[in-house]
C-alpha cells in the first residue's frame, strides 16, 4: 500500500477539523470530509476534497478516518449509526477527551472490528502543518508506524505508548501547564493595569523576557511530590507568594485569578512543615 497517497476521511469541520483537512489537501492527500451541519465544505471541495453524504460513506472511503469533533459524546453519537460499517476500519481520534474516554472508545471500536489510534493535538488551527505543531498518539505501535507518515503533514507525529489513554493524559497535562502560564500572565497584567501601569510596555519589556528566561528552569525543576529543592528556599518562596497575594488584594484583582498562586503557596508551606 502506498501510504503517501492513502485516502483520508475527516469527520468534523470546525476550526480544527478544517485546518486538518486543509493541511492534508495541501500535502496531496486524497481527502473526503463530513460535517454534521452541511455547508462548511465548499472551499475544501473547491480544492479537491470530496464531501461524504454520511459518516458510513466517509469511513468506507478512507484508508484512515480522522475524527475531530467537539467532545467524546459527539464522537459516540456520530459513530454509533455507522457501527455496522466499522469492521476493518482504522480511526484516528483527535477529539479532546479524558484518559477513560479514550480507553472506553478503543474497547467499543474493537468490539465492532475497528482499530483506534488516539491523539492529542499540540497546536492551534493556524499552526497545523507548521514546524512547531506536533500531535501525540497512543495505541498499538504497528498502527502508529503505518499511520504516522500519512498524518505527518498535520504536525510532527509523536507516539507516547501502547495505552490508548496516554495521548489524552499527556495532552491534558500539557494543557494544564499552558493554562497555568496563561493564568499567571492574566493575573500579572491585571495587577499592572489596576495600579495604573503601562500594560503594553510591561508585556513587551518585562513579562515576556522574564517568562522566556525562566521557562528552561521551570519544567526540569518541577516535581510530582511536595519536596522543594533547598536552593529554592520554600520559606522565602512562601513569603514572596503571600506578598503577591496581598498586592493582588490591594489592587482589587478577582480572587479567581490568583488560584495558581495559592496552589504554589500550598506547595511551599507543605515543604517547610
Amino acid at each position: 500500500m502506498n501510504i503517501r497517497h492513502e485516502r483520508i476521511s475527516v469527520l468534523g469541520l470546525g476550526a480544527m477539523g478544517r485546518a486538518l483537512a486543509s493541511a492534508l489537501l495541501e500535502a496531496g492527500r486524497e481527502v473526503m470530509v463530513w460535517n454534521r451541519t452541511p455547508g462548511k465544505a465548499g472551499d475544501l471541495v473547491a480544492r479537491g476534497a470530496r464531501e461524504a453524504s454520511s459518516v458510513a460513506e466517509a469511513i468506507g472511503a478512507g484508508g484512515l478516518t480522522v475524527v475531530c469533533l467537539l467532545d467524546d459524546a459527539s464522537v459516540r453519537e456520530t459513530l454509533a449509526p455507522a457501527a455496522p460499517k466499522l469492521a476493518g476500519a482504522t480511526l484516528v481520534n483527535l477529539t479532546s477527551g479524558s484518559v477513560r474516554q479514550a480507553r472506553e472508545l478503543t474497547t467499543w471500536l474493537d468490539e465492532h472490528g475497528a482499530r483506534l489510534l488516539a491523539g492529542g493535538i499540540m497546536a492551534v488551527p493556524p499552526t497545523i502543518g507548521t514546524e512547531g505543531a506536533f500531535i501525540l498518539y497512543s495505541g498499538a505501535r504497528d498502527l502508529f508506524d503505518r499511520a504516522a507518515p500519512v498524518l505527518a503533514p498535520l504536525g510532527r507525529p509523536h507516539w507516547v505508548g501502547e495505552d490508548p489513554g496516554f495521548a489524552a493524559l499527556y495532552d491534558m497535562a500539557a494543557l494544564s501547564g499552558m493554562y497555568g502560564m496563561s493564568a499567571g500572565a492574566d493575573h500579572a497584567l491585571t495587577l499592572v493595569q489596576a495600579e495604573g501601569g503601562d500594560v503594553e510596555a510591561f508585556k513587551r519589556e518585562v513579562l515576556q523576557p522574564w517568562m522566556e528566561q525562566m521557562l528552561p528552569f521551570m519544567v526540569p525543576d518541577v516535581g510530582v511530590h511536595e519536596a522543594v529543592p533547598d536552593e529554592f528556599n520554600p520559606a522565602m518562596q512562601a513569603t514572596g507568594l503571600e506578598n503577591i497575594l496581598a498586592a493582588s488584594g490591594e489592587a482589587g484583582a478577582p480572587t479567581e485569578l490568583g488560584g495558581h498562586l495559592r496552589a504554589s503557596l500550598w506547595r511551599m508551606r507543605s515543604a517547610i512543615r
